[in-house]
């Protein structure tokens, strides 16, 4: 298990405002992607059966930009324990060169996520299990 998890994604014409980059509502977008690929990656079937998790918050710093053809790396991970229902993770969106390497963030982000029980839809606290396949060994 771990607590990193990383995506590309490539900037497609439909993902570039008028500024000629990717729009800010896009990035948003690909971090709950990769959000979710994470979830799906390492929580038990179990777990991905029982809960949901939604956005509470996002603090997003932009650096940089990317235009279309141009590449990103996300990797998230999640830096703290739970506390209650929450989970704050981390999302980093590295520009890839041409030479297929990623260079210093361009967007970074830190965002709160609650668990959610998907039978009643309430809030639910995140329990030892169901952190541990996200919290570092």
């Amino acid at each position: 298990m771990s607590n990193r998890h990383s995506l590309t994604f490539t900037a497609r014409p439909e993902h570039i405002d008028v500024m000629g980059h990717v729009n800010n509502a896009v990035w948003v977008q690909w971090m709950e992607a990769l959000a979710t690929a994470h979830w799906e990656a390492v929580a038990p079937p179990a777990h991905q059966a029982a809960y949901a998790w939604v956005v509470a918050r996002h603090e997003i710093d932009y650096r940089g930009n990317i235009v279309a053809g141009e590449s990103a790396l996300a990797e998230t991970f999640i830096p703290d324990p739970p506390s209650g229902a929450k989970f704050d993770r981390r999302v980093d969106f590295r520009k890839v060169a041409a030479d297929g390497q990623a260079g210093k963030p361009i967007v970074s982000a830190r965002t709160t996520w609650v668990l959610i029980d998907r039978h009643t839809g309430r809030p639910l606290r995140i329990t030892p299990e169901i952190a541990a396949p996200f919290m570092p060994d």
